[in-house]
């Protein structure tokens, strides 16, 4: 998962098409019909720090979670400017530690989909039912199966801005159910760039997939729908998202 390093000076720049307050609307919509309108909320693959701060804006005491240290640097640096009382820590969400527990936990833009091994995803789900409070929710997206199949796949994604530009260039194995995009990235700096490469690989889990880890994990799912909206999901979802909630504590075996 080592992943977001050179990327992370430029990703704001690339991700400014991600409705970002629509989707904390969205999920603090699920807090909120649940009681939960304060307290303690931990984002957990908090990249930058974007949806933390909205979400801080929103009311909630935040805590975010990333293992990239150059995009909490980031994160930090929109925390000061705010001035919101975020605590951010620096660690591996599939072996987060937290100082108690809280009320929700949201993980958005796929995050879950970067844990490859589905072992190792019932595992962060199991500590994420280890530190919610007790009836706590768990709000969580994730890319489809369908999504890296057909509309990723075997392509190249070139963009190319004032600053900065970079090539995707992706690849799916379906049977293993694998997505793979190399990162080439060029960053500006006076009249030469800069160049970074970077390799990142996803996971493209089915429904079943993610009903089975959150069910090894000891949460309750009590909802799945397609994309940012309360409709069910289809079988041409492309993005899921998941509402689940703590039912007890369990340990693994």
């Amino acid at each position: 998962m080592d992943a977001y390093t050179g990327f992370a000076e430029v990703y704001d720049t690339f991700m400014d098409n991600v409705p970002y307050e629509e989707w904390t609307k969205y999920y603090t919509g699920i807090l909120q019909e649940n009681g939960i309108r304060d307290g303690l909320i931990l984002d957990l693959g908090c990249g930058t720090g974007s949806m933390t701060e909205l979400l801080a804006k929103s009311g909630y005491d935040m805590i975010g979670v990333d293992n990239s240290e150059e995009m909490l640097e980031i994160a930090a640096a929109k925390r000061e400017a705010s001035g919101h009382d975020i605590l951010y820590l620096l660690q591996d969400m599939r072996e987060f530690e937290l100082y108690g527990t809280v009320r929700g936990v949201i993980s958005a833009c796929d995050s879950v989909n970067y844990i490859t091994d589905p072992k190792e995803l019932t595992e962060t789900f199991a500590l994420v039912n280890n530190y919610l409070d007790p009836g706590g929710l768990f709000l969580f997206d994730f890319n489809t199966e369908y999504k890296y199949r057909e509309l990723l796949g075997d392509t190249t994604i070139a963009e190319n801005r004032e600053d900065c530009s970079f090539i995707w260039e992706n690849f799916y194995d379906p049977k293993e159910q694998m997505n793979e995009y190399d990162l080439t990235i060029f960053v500006r700096e006076g009249e030469l760039y800069r160049k970074f490469e970077e390799t990142h690989f996803q996971r493209g889990y089915t429904v079943e997939e993610i009903r089975e880890c959150l069910r090894l994990a000891g949460l309750k799912l009590e909802a799945m729908y397609d994309g940012f909206t309360r409709e069910a999901p289809k079988e041409d979802s492309v993005r899921i998202c998941v509402a689940a909630r703590e039912c007890g504590k369990k340990r693994l075996e």
